[in-house]
């Protein structure tokens, strides 16, 4: 399998880049994974980068994007924090990958059983740590609207807040980041929020923003 260059990336649309995360979950799935040699990527990839991909995701140690989309050194920018929460240094990220790389695609992505999630929905927790699942707050009010007879500590709640807080991620980043925002008006790059199951390794694609 060939390392993205600088000629591949300057072809690749956000269509294109959320496909090919599609097609790397199935191979997951399937243990189908492409045939790379690792060391080979090390030295192809030695002098630039060219993600087609940026993706947000949690800390979660069975949730590392390399392997749940089968891709190699070189193919996507993984940016990784409890609960995939949104900060300025994330944003700042972002935009180095989509404004000075070339890269077409943010992604979002959330996973069942989340500890932050379930930390924040259960009361917090004191520390820096509490500053992190703080982040939960809006999507805890939006599902207690949407569920208003569920207890908040039930796995339904949870996952509920989980999903939530994936989209109201997506929205955040453009809204908080002009750079971002202009890239994606012109049609350059895509924003998409998906959901990793832990149980079985599926990755359901909640919400899809592709202008190409």
């Amino acid at each position: 399998m060939k390392v993205h260059t600088a000629e591949t990336l300057a072809t690749m649309t956000p269509t294109k880049a959320i496909q090919f995360l599609k097609e790397g979950n199935e191979r997951f799935l399937n243990n189908l994974k492409f045939n790379r040699n690792l060391l080979n990527q090390v030295n192809e990839t030695k002098d630039g980068q060219f993600p087609f991909a940026i993706i947000l995701s949690c800390m979660d140690s069975r949730t590392s994007s390399e392997l749940i989309f089968d891709q190699g050194i070189g193919d996507i920018f993984s940016l990784r924090v409890a609960g995939n929460i949104l900060t300025d240094d994330m944003i700042g990220s972002m935009e180095y990958a989509c404004k000075h790389v070339g890269t077409k695609l943010i992604l979002v992505l959330g996973h069942s059983k989340c500890g932050a999630a379930t930390g924040a929905c259960k009361g917090g927790a004191p520390g820096k740590l509490g500053d992190v699942l703080k982040k939960f707050d809006i999507s805890i009010k939006e599902v207690k609207e949407e569920l208003p007879n569920t207890d908040q500590t039930s796995s339904e709640f949870i996952e509920a807040v989980t999903h939530h807080n994936v989209i109201h991620t997506m929205d955040a980043i453009l809204e908080q980041s002009d750079v971002l925002k202009e890239l994606f008006d012109k049609g350059e790059i895509g924003i998409a929020g998906a959901y990793y199951n832990v149980d079985n390794g599926t990755v359901e694609f909640l919400k899809e923003e592709l202008h190409d």
